[in-house]
């Protein structure tokens, strides 16, 4: 295999970086998992769109690899039992630590209640030696039944829906997060602004 492809993709700059879309990407960073844990509706969603929009002003080629939709494709044909729960997680940590491998910064804003789970992904990128951060969004479970975002807490309490994480369902905290958001206690930008800290802290941004 010669030099030029066993040099990591984000060591290398990029001739024509972002010139097809018309905005240039930096690719003179390291990609990087951040992996967004807490309850439903404890803001997750939100705070990663919001550093993305952030990351991408300054260059950086961001994805957000959105739950819902990962449940609707990449792990369609799986339920909520903790078996399928733990496939759903690894699938997507494959996709964040190919991405973060890659120069990219892959954001995550997905559940993932047990800390097994989370670990499985963090060993991933250890091997490969990809930065992974794991930022726990600490919304009180009080606070995110009354935000009930997709009506979930709702239809908990109304006997239509049971395994509701955190509710009637595990939800693991993590003990040691690379962070620890309280989110009702702060705008969507601060807690953003806190996740970009911690990414230029660890040489990421």
């Amino acid at each position: 295999m010669s030099d030029t492809l066993s040099t990591p993709l984000a060591a290398r700059p990029s001739q024509d970086a972002g010139h097809r879309s018309g905005h240039v990407h930096c690719t003179c960073w390291p990609g990087a998992t951040v992996w967004l844990t807490g309850l439903p509706s404890a803001g997750k969603t939100t705070i990663a769109h919001e550093l993305a929009q952030r990351l991408r002003a300054e260059g950086r080629r961001v994805e957000v690899l959105d739950g819902d939709e990962i449940r609707s494709f990449l792990s369609a044909g799986l339920g909520f039992s903790r078996a399928d729960r733990d496939t759903n997680v690894q699938r997507i940590g494959l996709v964040a630590e190919t991405l973060a491998r890659n120069g990219i910064v892959a954001l995550v804003p997905v559940i993932a209640p047990y800390a097994d789970s989370r670990a499985k992904v963090r060993a991933r990128h250890d091997r490969s030696g990809t930065a992974c951060l794991e930022v726990h969004v600490a919304t009180p479970v009080d606070v995110c039944a009354e935000r009930d975002v997709k009506g979930l807490y709702a239809r908990q309490a109304a006997g239509e829906l049971s395994g509701l994480t955190g509710v009637d369902d595990p939800y693991e905290i993590p003990r040691n997060p690379d962070l620890r958001i309280e989110s009702h206690t702060q705008t969507v930008r601060e807690s953003a602004a806190s996740v970009h800290t911690l990414l230029q802290e660890r040489g990421l941004a």
